[in-house]
């Protein structure tokens, strides 16, 4: 997505509730101007999902797409897709329903309401097209592996092997405690490896998240609270509180305008709770662990991808600028939009 307001320039997702064949990576435009942007902050190595029928960060999350395809992992450097590609299906996306009764009219742009018993059932249809898909797809599985030559292979259905041998995680989109603790039975229902992404309000679910070693992808760490009545500082000490809890947690922004700031909100939850040498794992090799990457990425070790950055100082702090960059070994040159028109206007008469 280069500009959302310009539709020729966004390709996210296709139609329908189940695309788990469809990988994000050939999408990619190596050519965006995010690339650079982002590269500039420190950013070597990135994540790319498809999304369809809503945003993931939207309290509507529950009404697009529930599986809209592979999420892909790459380097921010390349001539084409092919040379940035890690991992072309590094995770299966899950949306996950929500039980959700505020809407918005995008005609009249204004709130509304869904009485709670409408959303509810809702929700349960959800569910249910969910647990039978996972079923269709393991009865897909039995019937190819019983099954001579000739076996018509269903494209769709073929993506989802990966994720029923536990070769796959599934990255499941579900921000507050209710949804959280929806997923997490379903993740035991389906006996399925997952990561839990776009965390928001986990409440008492982080204890069960501990207990069973998800990982989590804390999202939006500087922003402020949802509700009035929460505490100011809800989004910057939650990762201190996972921390604590002993959850492998990472950082994400999970929209490509603001994929630069992840450095600042590591930053953010070193100073509500998370040390620094955590909050600095959390953005290199503990996101790699997650990934199952830890092999060859987040670390400065021996054998390892040498994906470096050279910077004035702590990489936590706002004010620390990146003064070199290499992906793969090779040297990356930083110019980018911004600093291009810093340079344009410094000039002006």
């Amino acid at each position: 997505r280069e500009i959302s307001s310009v539709r020729e320039t966004v390709d996210t997702g296709e139609l329908g509730v189940f695309n788990p064949q469809l990988r994000a990576l050939i999408a990619v435009n190596p050519e965006s101007e995010f690339i650079p942007v982002t590269r500039a902050n420190g950013i070597t190595t990135v994540i790319t999902m498809p999304s369809s029928g809503s945003t993931v960060s939207s309290r509507s999350a529950g009404a697009g797409a529930l599986i809209p395809g592979q999420v892909s992992m790459l380097h921010l450097e390349g001539w084409t897709w092919e040379e940035m590609e890690i991992r072309r299906a590094a995770a299966m996306q899950l949306i996950f329903p929500t039980v959700e009764t505020r809407t918005f009219n995008r005609f009249e742009m204004a709130p509304g309401r869904t009485p709670y018993a409408e959303a509810k059932k809702f929700f349960d249809k959800r569910i249910k097209d969910l647990n039978d898909y996972f079923d269709r797809a393991r009865a897909y599985q039995k019937s190819k592996a019983a099954s001579a030559a000739g076996f018509n292979i269903d494209l769709a259905l073929e993506a989802m092997l990966p994720v029923l041998d536990g070769k796959m995680p599934l990255m499941i989109h579900a921000q507050d405690q209710r949804t959280i603790k929806a997923a997490i039975e379903f993740v035991d229902k389906q006996k399925v490896k997952a990561i839990l992404a776009n965390v928001q309000r986990p409440g008492n679910q982080i204890p069960e998240i501990a207990k069973r070693r998800i990982p989590v992808i804390v999202v939006q760490a500087s922003a402020l609270p949802e509700e009035e009545d929460d505490p100011y500082d809800k989004n910057f000490s939650l990762p201190g509180e996972l921390h604590k809890a002993g959850i492998k947690f990472s950082f994400g922004t999970f929209d490509t305008q603001f994929a630069r700031n992840l450095p600042f909100e590591a930053g953010l939850s070193a100073g509500y709770g998370l040390p620094p040498e955590i909050a600095v794992k959390a953005i290199t090799l503990h996101a790699a662990e997650i990934w199952g990457v830890d092999s060859d990425y987040g670390s400065i070790d021996p054998g390892k991808s040498a994906d470096l950055i050279l910077t004035d100082g702590d990489i936590l702090e706002h004010r620390t600028q990146v003064k070199s960059m290499w992906i793969q070994g090779r040297p990356v040159d930083l110019e980018n939009k911004h600093t291009r028109l810093y340079e344009k206007y410094s000039r002006r008469p």
